[in-house]
């Protein structure tokens, strides 16, 4: 599928993206790879080179690559420890039980210390860094509509990334742009997953909300589960695009014929939050799922009359007097069972 960042087809469909997986992180026979101590500066020894079979590299020596060269280009002063350079995210994540050995374009790096020119070295002399982003100071996404929307910076390459999540009936692909949307770490048992399947087996839901649906988890899990008619929103403008685009990745999992999609990224991207509800996408089949970008508080508008059961995966869930005055709110207007993931 098309991809919105770099405009290459770097979207692959959940299945085809599943049936790699077991073997996109395994070493083959002849690779050797050297575990380094991440709290110390890599050993002062040549860089290592894939392996000339599977052209794979142990994790900690293409970290030792990507530490070299950002000492290179005054990013760190040399003495730092390994993790230092920043946070390797290999695309797909899963659920992994040993280091990986990564394939060309398979690592995506977070880092607050990178700039644009070791970035740029990194993309070009790393085979396996797909993408480079510096971390700001907070975690990309909307607070609230009144709040400025918080983002990483991409500085080079791609940063779509996909994660692997356990369901009960199978795993779903989630596909995310990793400089506009929150950090998941995929677990063999996903918290929230396991607690949105428990409300699905005692609500019986016909249609479900997720109503801060990020890049579409859960939303993806009910409709995974077998619910009828599933609606997924977010304010952010790269939730609602990506939530939809995972839609068409998943789409032979959900029962759902084509994905129509109402509005392109670019026209997400020219109002990057919402207040009222505009429909991004919609697929229906054996099942009904729409996908919309607005304010939860005014997502009732455009709700059908019955829903039973919402997820109000929220931000400011630290703050409980917010919560609950959304939760109220909700229960009013909309009605139906409540859960916070």
């Amino acid at each position: 599928m098309h991809c919105p960042v770099c405009g290459d087809d770097c979207v692959t469909e959940a299945r085809a993206l599943l049936t790699e997986l077991p073997e996109r992180f395994a070493p083959c026979p002849d690779c050797m790879g050297l575990v380094y101590d991440k709290q110390s500066p890599p050993p002062d020894i040549d860089t290592a080179e894939p392996c000339p079979s599977c052209g794979k590299r142990f994790i900690d020596e293409v970290f030792a690559h990507i530490y070299r060269i950002m000492a290179e280009e005054g990013d760190l002063a040399g003495t730092e420890p390994l993790a230092a350079a920043g946070t390797p995210l290999v695309h797909p994540g899963s659920a992994l039980r040993r280091a990986p050995y990564l394939p060309p374009g398979s690592l995506l790096l977070l880092s607050r210390s990178v700039e644009e020119r070791a970035a740029a070295r990194l993309v070009a002399e790393v085979p396996e860094v797909r993408g480079v982003v510096r971390a700001g100071a907070g975690t990309p996404g909307v607070r609230d509509t009144d709040t400025e929307p918080m983002t990483h910076t991409l500085l080079a390459g791609c940063d779509v990334r996909a994660d692997v999540f356990p369901t009960l009936r199978g795993p779903v692909v989630v596909y995310k742009q990793q400089s506009a949307l929150h950090l998941e770490f995929p677990r063999d048992r996903d918290q929230k997953i396991l607690s949105l399947e428990r409300e699905i087996r005692r609500r019986r839901p016909r249609t479900f909300v997720d109503a801060c649906s990020g890049a579409g988890t859960l939303g993806l899990a009910a409709a995974r589960a077998g619910v009828p008619h599933v609606i997924a929103n977010d304010v952010w403008y790269a939730a609602a695009y990506w939530t939809a685009c995972n839609l068409q990745v998943n789409r032979e999992f959900l029962g759902i014929g084509e994905v129509t999609m109402h509005r392109s990224y670019d026209d997400l991207r020219r109002r990057e939050v919402a207040r009222d509800p505009l429909p991004v996408a919609t697929a229906a089949g054996a099942q009904e799922i729409e996908v919309y970008q607005g304010d939860l508080r005014l997502l009732p508008a455009v709700l059908p009359p019955e829903v039973d059961l919402a997820a109000l995966d929220l931000f400011e869930k630290a703050d409980a007097g917010k919560v609950s005055q959304l939760t109220r709110a909700w229960q009013t207007r909309v009605g139906g069972a409540i859960f916070i993931p």
